[in-house]
């Protein structure tokens, strides 16, 4: 074989080989985020109660992602750790809603395989740039190697994939947040900046529908959008344009839905209408 051929089948081994490369370096097992960068809507239900079955049959219900409320709730670490392994394997990706930007919190929330992290009350960027320091391993950040689930969860390459799966979701809570909403949006390392609807008017005094309220929610829309990131809020406003990410009900809220539908007989576990289920059949 001549030198000329040789090299040329050597290329195209090499050239073979750089895709699965490639592939197994930038692996994303965060559905969510997969969805997001696509340009799609994803909605999370919002999780407070530290029953596991609770847990599962949200997730299984075809939620994008869970919010798990740390900050206004009694759950413990513990209990969402075991939330989250009892359900391990379901559609809908754990994200944490932490009570704080420290590294207690963030650290045990990504050990046990949280893959979104939401950051309450940002008023401040070093809020933010503490939260995506401690998210992520180094280089990135200073996320420390330690105990934890997430190997079990999303394999033994977790640490090597880690930094490109997590979503940082920053949270703009009052007019102090609106006020720094462009450097929010212009920080690498956040992937979401979240309205809340309901805590803009809290802390401002003005109700949605209000020009001055409406023109805190414009600020932030335009920042957001201006440097690429993702647009959150209540899934009422799903129909706003520019708007990807959403939390959605909590668990109290969808029994009392879902028992209003089963008492008007609406057809709600997926049977036929008019037969009864099979006790034990239940989809989970």
């Amino acid at each position: 074989m001549s030198n000329r051929l040789i090299h040329a089948a050597a290329c195209a081994l090499v050239a073979s080989l750089i895709p699965a490369a490639a592939m197994a370096q930038s692996r994303i097992f965060n559905t969510a985020k997969t969805k997001l960068e696509q340009g799609k809507q994803i909605v999370g239900g919002t999780v407070s109660s530290n029953d596991p079955d609770v847990y599962c049959a949200m997730a299984s219900s075809g939620f994008d992602f869970l919010w798990i409320e740390m900050q206004h709730s009694p759950l413990s670490y513990s209990e969402v750790a075991r939330m989250i392994w009892a359900c391990r394997g379901s559609a809908a990706m754990p994200f944490v809603r932490v009570p704080d930007a420290t590294e207690g919190d963030i650290q045990k929330a990504t050990d046990m395989g949280a893959v979104g992290i939401v950051l309450p009350m940002v008023e401040s960027i070093d809020k933010v740039k503490n939260a995506i320091k401690f998210a992520k391993y180094p280089p990135i950040g200073k996320r420390s190697q330690g105990g934890g689930q997430y190997g079990a969860l999303w394999g033994q390459d977790y640490r090597r994939l880690a930094n490109d799966n997590i979503v940082i979701v920053a949270m703009i809570e009052s007019p102090a947040g609106v006020a720094i909403a462009e450097e929010i949006a212009a920080l690498p390392g956040v992937d979401v900046v979240f309205a809340a609807s309901t805590d803009l008017s809290s802390f401002s005094g003005f109700k949605q529908g209000e020009p001055q309220y409406e023109a805190m929610v414009t600020k932030i829309h335009d920042a957001v959008l201006k440097h690429g990131k993702k647009l959150g809020g209540p899934l009422a406003w799903k129909d706003r344009h520019g708007y990807t990410f959403f939390q959605g009900p909590g668990e109290g809220a969808l029994i009392r839905a879902g028992a209003k539908m089963s008492l008007t007989g609406a057809n709600v576990d997926g049977g036929r209408r008019g037969v009864a289920a099979t006790e034990g059949a239940e989809k989970k």
